[in-house]
C-alpha cells in the first residue's frame, strides 16, 4: 500500500519530465532497501524479545 502511494506521488512529480534518470532510480531503490532492512531488523528484535520474555515468564 505504501509503495503504491509512493509510486503515485512520484508519477505526479515526473509527469512534467520527458526522461527518467537512472541514477535517481538507483538512489531511490537503495534508500528503500535501507528502510526495509531497518524495518526487518526492528521486527526481528521485537520477536526475539517477545520470545525471551515469554521464556523467562515460563521458567518462573
Amino acid at each position: 500500500m505504501s509503495s503504491q502511494y509512493k509510486f503515485d506521488n512520484h508519477a505526479e512529480e515526473t509527469s512534467h519530465q520527458n526522461k527518467v534518470k537512472l541514477t535517481d532510480l538507483l538512489t531511490r531503490m537503495n534508500e528503500e532497501k535501507k528502510i526495509e532492512r531497518n524495518r526487518n531488523l526492528a521486527l526481528s528484535v521485537a520477536a526475539v524479545s517477545a520470545v525471551t520474555v515469554f521464556g523467562i515468564i515460563l521458567t518462573l
